[in-house]
Order: structure tokens, then sequence, then C-alpha cells
């Protein structure tokens, strides 16, 4: 089926046996032992340990690492959209790539350590003849998301009915069919968001932190589980809606707390890795975004309990390309050809020329050909699109989209202050001098703005502070300048008005 996991293909050479994996000097380690002793060698060689991790290198990840040193199960406690599921994944990157099993063992038995007790009689019948097989550290990671309908089976394991029809008897231990824990053994499992799990299922738990053994229906099976077991849970369910039980949260070694982004570059960081562009965003409209998650996060409209996810502002970024993207659809824009030049058409990919001398910058040689490019005012949709991501105060209902667009306006002005501040702005305050007006908005092309806007005195300069580089497409010029005449209105030195029609119209204020 083409849905079903790729099952990674062991490399030739590997031990088949039990006797060609002792003698090649093979020894047994427990998962955590695994894990300490690959982690300090990553450290010893200065290698990155946890992979796509954005802003927890000073604060979340010394604590997972030291965790991890201790042999410490561990619950990670964090608002959604904190990338706590990311991070307890990543996990497996620090376990051995390939590992021996015992073939056919349904828990992942170490040919050295087989604890059910069928394992043991094979491995003392067939010897060192005992054929071994290998497992790739990606089949060696369990997830379950806590559900109030998660059930004991599924975690631990239940009496299979067929067995018994088969004519075993309840004394046998061959009857149990085991769940995703054991399962999991000799691995890393995690429960996610642990609170929403019954209290009666949690209690399932508890031998399996301490005493490393289960329970199934009156069954007392010593079984020496190894593995690392990683929760998460919301600080919030942790203490009110649901919530972990005593005995279980005092059988964690280590309890993290998880964060959003502290600093603006890190929640830009986030953005760039994790966001599925379909347009290109200017780094300056992504940085409106960004402040403008953070604003929202930061809000007293907003409800602090709920948190405000980094996926706000992932999603966001993808929203505004794909408005871009529309936009370029619409107009029929198409990649142009540096020979036209000469020709004006109305698409949002088209080559513009004019004097190379020139200080305006849009004339400063030819627009090279591109695809859509998101501006500032593509993100007035976010407002609307998002708030569902979004909790707010009792307080603010009917008002949501308004305190989004209080929020985003301040998001845009403080990026045009940390972005332009000290520029000469005044040739764009020139162009509606004697009651003209620029017209821009969500179907305005950017070879229709760049006409209105012609030669603008300083342009290059905007467009190198905003990164745009010497030689911008149509579409990156379009984007500086719609950021300025913005930001112009936002500092209260532009009036802007919306037509019926929905185009933006930037004049002299009044």
């Amino acid at each position: 089926m083409s849905g079903s996991p790729v099952v990674p293909v062991p490399p030739a050479g590997l031990p088949g046996t039990l006797g060609a994996l002792r003698a090649a000097g093979h020894r047994y380690r427990t998962v955590k032992q695994e894990l300490r002793e690959n982690l300090t060698a990553r450290m010893r060689r200065g290698e990155p340990r946890f992979t796509g991790i954005v802003g927890y290198d000073d604060t979340v990840l010394p604590e997972v690492e030291r965790a991890l040193l201790a042999g410490h199960d561990m619950v990670l406690l964090g608002e959604r959209g904190q990338g706590k599921t990311r991070l307890i994944r990543s996990l497996v990157t620090l376990l051995d790539e390939w590992t021996p099993v015992i073939a056919g063992s349904v828990l992942n038995e170490h040919p050295l350590h087989p604890v059910t007790p069928a394992s043991r009689a094979l491995v003392a019948e067939a010897g060192d003849d005992l054929p071994v097989g290998w497992l790739h550290r990606s089949m060696r990671y369990g997830e379950k998301l806590a559900t109030p309908d998660t059930s004991v089976g599924d975690l631990i394991g239940d009496v299979d009915p067929i067995r018994l029809a088969q004519g075993r008897t309840l004394g046998d231990p061959e009857t149990i069919h085991f769940g995703l824990v054991p399962r999991t053994n000799r691995g890393i499992f995690a429960v996610n968001e642990l609170p929403d799990l019954a209290e009666r299922i949690q209690v399932a738990l508890l031998n399996v932190l301490e005493e490393r053994d289960i329970q199934v229906r009156g069954y007392q099976l010593r079984l020496p589980l190894d593995l690392l077991l990683v929760a998460s849970a919301n600080p919030e369910d942790y203490t009110n809606r649901g919530r972990i039980i005593t005995p279980l949260k005092d059988r964690f070694g280590a309890e993290i707390r998880t964060h959003y982004p502290t600093e603006l570059e890190l929640e830009l960081a986030l953005i760039r890795q994790e966001a599925d562009l379909v347009a290109e965003v200017p780094e300056h409209v992504l940085e409106v975004l960004a402040r403008f998650a953070r604003a929202v996060r930061e809000s007293p409209s907003v409800d602090p309990r709920s948190g405000v996810s980094a996926r706000f502002a992932i999603a966001a970024a993808e929203t505004v390309a794909a408005a871009a993207l529309r936009r370029a659809s619409l107009l029929g824009a198409v990649p142009a050809e540096p020979s036209s030049a000469s020709s004006a058409s109305s698409g949002e990919a088209e080559v513009l020329s004019g004097d190379p001398s020139s200080t305006a910058g849009v004339n400063r040689g030819p627009f090279l050909s591109s695809d859509a490019v998101a501006r500032v005012g593509d993100a007035v949709s976010v407002t609307s699109t998002l708030r569902g991501k979004v909790e707010f105060e009792s307080g603010e209902e009917g008002r949501e989209i308004e305190v989004l667009g209080h929020l985003l306006r301040t998001a845009t002005a403080e990026t045009f202050r940390a972005r332009l501040a000290g520029l000469d702005l005044s040739g764009f305050t020139a162009l509606v001098e004697d009651g003209q007006a620029i017209e821009t908005g969500e179907l305005v092309s950017a070879a229709e703005l760049l006409r209105q806007v012609g030669t603008v005195p300083g342009l290059a300069k905007v467009l190198d502070r905003l990164g745009l580089g010497d030689a911008p497409s149509p579409g990156q010029a379009a984007a500086g300048i719609e950021f300025v005449l913005e930001g112009l209105h936002l500092s209260r030195r532009l009036g802007k008005d919306v037509t019926d029609s929905g185009r933006t119209r930037y004049g002299g204020r009044d």
C-alpha cells in the first residue's frame, strides 16, 4: 500500500546469527545507556544533538540533555504549538542506527537479553545459530495521543480471544496480545497530552515507569521492559481540566517546561524553517508576521492560558504567500522574457527597464522575471482566516477581527521603524502632493503600481535596506513600495482610504 511506512533495509555485512554477533564484539546496552553514550559522544565531537528544534538551545535542550544523561523518564509541559512533539520525536536520532533483535520477536528482544519465556527457550535451543534481525532506529519509536477512550488494552495489552479459541489456556502468557508500550520495548514511547488519559488508565503506567513490568487481566508478567517513556502536557490541563495522578507524576524523573520563541529572530527562524510557501515572501513581510504573532501572544485581549501556537505565524506566512499567488493567477501573470522590456503588460511578472544610472531603484537596470511576491497588504487576510487559532478573553466577543487588525497595524509600524529608520522618504510623500493618490490592493499588479510611482528618489536605498537587492523584480519592488506607503500612513504622514472595489488609496493627509 502506498500509505505504508517504508522499512529501511539493513546494510550488508551485519551479523546474521547470535554466534556472529558475539564474535563481532557486540555488547548489550539498555535504551537509556544507549542514549547516554550516543549523546555524550556527540557532545564531545561538537555535533548537533537535536535537529529542527529552534529557540531552545539555552533553555529547554540543556534540561532534556541532563534528563537523558541521568536516565530519567520525562514529561514536557507547555502550551500548544511549542514543539513538544517535534522535540520528543527528535530523541530517536540519538539511538543507534541499527540494533539487533531476535527475528520474529514482538517485543524487539535483544538476542543477548531475551525477556519472554518463549524467546529464552528459543535462545537456549538454537544457541549460536539463532537468527538475528536488525531494527532501524526509526522503527523504535511509539506514540499515542491520549484520548478519553484510550484503554489499558491499547497501551499495555489484553487477552487475545483468538488464541484462547485455538486451545491455549488462560494461564498461558502466549494468549496475551501486547499493547503499544511493550511493543516499543527497546525504544522510546511517547504519550501526548497525558492529562487527557483517564486516571484509571494512568494507573496502568505506574509499573511501567517504576518496576518496569506489566499486568494484564491478573497476569503478573515479570517482563523487564527496556524503554524511555516521555509524555507531553499542557500546564493548564495539568492542573485543571485533566491531571496527571500524583503517583505517576512522582515516577517521572524530569519535568521540563517548554516555551514560545523568546526573541524575534527565533520566531523568524521558525517561520523560515516550517512554512511551506507557494510564492515569494520578502523578509520584511515575514518580520511583520513574526511581530504580529508575538503581539497577539502578549495581548491582554487574548487568553494567555491557551497560548498562541507557533503554527499561527507559520500559517500566516503561508496565507500571505497564497494571497500573492492568487493575485498573480487572477492577473494572468506569466514570466516575461528580457527582450520584452519595451512592452508593458498588466501581469505581476513583468520586465521594466530604464536608465541604469537612475537613483530611483525602479529603473536601475532591468527587473528580472519573477513569480508572485507577497506584499504587506496581503497580511490583512490573515486577521479573518486565522482568528480561529486564537482564544480571546470573554469580554472581547465580537471584536476579534478589530483586535487582530490593530495588532497587525502595530506590528507593521514597528517593522517599518526597525527597517527604515533614518531614511529620507520625502520622495514618497511627494508622490501624493497636489491631491494625487497611489492605488494598490489585492488585485493591483506590480506593473500597475510601478507605473503610478514612476521614478522615486530614495527608492534604491529603501530596497537595499529591505534586502531586495540591486536588481529587484517588479514584484519585489512593488512589495517595497507598498511597505513604505503603509508605514508612512501608520506614522501619520500619508492618508489612506479603501475604495468600494477593495483598492487601497494612499494620498495626502487632510
